[in-house]
Parts: C-alpha cells; sequence; structure tokens
C-alpha cells in the first residue's frame, strides 16, 4: 500500500512474505516490539523501508571482514553550492541527486561514499532532523554527520509574485499549483510536515508536476508549468525567481569515518575551509557555512 505521503505499507501477509518468515513469527516479533511496525484501524503495518533497515541493522560479517570501498559518489539531496563545491574541490567525487531518503538508503547499502541529508520531522518541520535519525541507525556505528550548511528553505514562485502568495496556505487557498518533489526528497518532508502544521491535506493541493530537483522546481516555474514549489534560497537567486522564506534547516553530509581520512573527502573538506567556499556561499544566498566541515554527531 502506498500512502499519499509515499510512504510504503506492507500488510502482515505482504511483510511476512517480504521477510521470508512465517506470519505468526511476524506477530511474534511486533509483540516483542523486535520489529517496526504502527497500527491503523486495528491491523498492523509494516512501513517497507524502516524494514530495510531493520535488515540491515541485523547483518552479521564474519569476524575482520570490511565492506567494499564504496564507490566515489555523494548521493542524498542537491544542493547548488555542494555542486559547486565538488566541483572546485576537484576531489573526484561524483553526484548523485536522488533526495535524501534515497541517498540515505543507498549510504546503508554502501552503494555511496556520503550521503547529503535534510530530513525533516513531521510533527516538527522545523526540527533538525538529522541528527534524531543517523543516532537511531544501529549500522551507523562507524559512521559521522558533518555539517555543510544551514539553509534557508522558501516557496519559489514566478518573479514578481504574480499570484501575491504568502505561504504555503495561501498557495493552497488561492489554487496555486505546486511542484512537488519525489517521495523521500527533504523537501518533499518540509511541504508534508508544513500542511500538517497547518492543518491542511495534500489533497487539497493542485499538484502540477514532480520534479526531481530544487532547480528544476524553478525551471517549471519559469517555464509556467508550476506556479509554486518548495527549494532554496540560493536555487531562487540562480533561477531569478521570487522567494518566501519558510524556515531555516541543516544540510549535511553523513560519511563512513574510515572514509572521511581518505582522499577523496580530504580533498573535498580542505576546501569548505577556504575563504572561496565563503564567497560562493555568500553569492548564492541563504547560507550560513560557519558549521561546514563540523562534527555534529558521531557514535
Amino acid at each position: 500500500m502506498q500512502t499519499s505521503a509515499g510512504l510504503q505499507l506492507l500488510t502482515t501477509a505482504e511483510a511476512a512474505d517480504y521477510l521470508r518468515i512465517k506470519e505468526r513469527k511476524l506477530y511474534e516479533l511486533v509483540a516483542e516490539g523486535a520489529i517496526p511496525c504502527t497500527k491503523v484501524t486495528g491491523k498492523w503495518l509494516f512501513p517497507r523501508g524502516d524494514l530495510d533497515r531493520w535488515l540491515l541493522a541485523g547483518m552479521a560479517r564474519p569476524l575482520g571482514v570490511i565492506p567494499a570501498n564504496p564507490p566515489p559518489i555523494v548521493g542524498g539531496s542537491h544542493d547548488p553550492l555542494l555542486q559547486w563545491a565538488l566541483s572546485e574541490s576537484r576531489a573526484g567525487l561524483a553526484i548523485l541527486p536522488e533526495g535524501s531518503e534515497s541517498g540515505y538508503r543507498r549510504f546503508l547499502a554502501g552503494e555511496v561514499l556520503a550521503a547529503a541529508i535534510h530530513f525533516h520531522d513531521l510533527d516538527d518541520p522545523a526540527k533538525d532532523a538529522n541528527v534524531e535519525v543517523v543516532m537511531q541507525e544501529a549500522t551507523l556505528y562507524d559512521a559521522v554527520l558533518i555539517g555543510f550548511a544551514a539553509r534557508e528553505q522558501g516557496l519559489l514562485t514566478a518573479a514578481g509574485n504574480p499570484m501575491g502568495l504568502a505561504g504555503l496556505a495561501d498557495a493552497v487557498a488561492k489554487g496555486a499549483r505546486v511542484a512537488f518533489r519525489p517521495d523521500g526528497a527533504g523537501a518533499q518532508q518540509l511541504l508534508l510536515g508544513l500542511l500538517k502544521r497547518d492543518r491542511l491535506e495534500l489533497t487539497q493541493i493542485s499538484r502540477s508536476l514532480i520534479a526531481p530537483t530544487g532547480p528544476d522546481i524553478a525551471q517549471a516555474i519559469r517555464s509556467g508549468h508550476a506556479d509554486c514549489g518548495i527549494a532554496t534560497r540560493s536555487v531562487a537567486t540562480a533561477a531569478g525567481v521570487d522567494f518566501i522564506p519558510l524556515l531555516t534547516e541543516r544540510f549535511d553530509l553523513l560519511v563512513r569515518q574510515r572514509d572521511s581520512y581518505r582522499t577523496p573527502l580530504q580533498g573535498f573538506l580542505s576546501l569548505l575551509r577556504q575563504p572561496i567556499f565563503t564567497e560562493r556561499a555568500r553569492e548564492l544566498g541563504g547560507l550560513d557555512v560557519t558549521c561546514a566541515g563540523s562534527v555534529r554527531w558521531a557514535p
């Protein structure tokens, strides 16, 4: 079952089949509080993403066996400053912008060297959720969360704000066509959290399209395919569209400690301490990089 928020929920039978165990054993795990699940209208449902992380947390490896080095790719969320820094550092790191959740899952699976994340708590979208997410993951015992920037997130509109939008609730009230981000993207989590805060439903939004990244949202607005969408101020500045600030979020990089000391990431991290990085952040706008390169969390 796919929820309107993009969360894939499995029934008891589906979860048992997915885990290749008997339903009776699944109910035992539920009773013991040993498996992620939720109860809705008397039925147990199992978020598939949480089941994946639960499986990874219990993975056993022979003593002394270290997972293979991941490819030199930074997955996760897109950010103009991050993309520029990866290129400017000449560290040989590629970028795979698929959204925070996808990048996080790839990181857990060893498919990327680092994950750029900006998670949001649906009950409190302004909360710094990055640390809360990673500290609950048992397989991140050898990881570290490195600060990159505090970013202004807001509502992008066409130049001059022709609909006179004041915020997300106003966009819903005026029937503005909203460009979404893919399920699992941090900006989409933020959208859902803001709707919940304002006691609005996703079904009340006039959705225009799904844009892979913030710059794609800006392009959709410029080309007339959408009236607004959530992205950062730096995206709005680069695209020449209007920006209505909503909140400031933390944008971080999740890496394994052993990889943080190796040449590619060291070359990239060294750039974050240079004046050219601070200057580029100032030019893009809406970015506070005083935390860049600092360790925000370690187990």
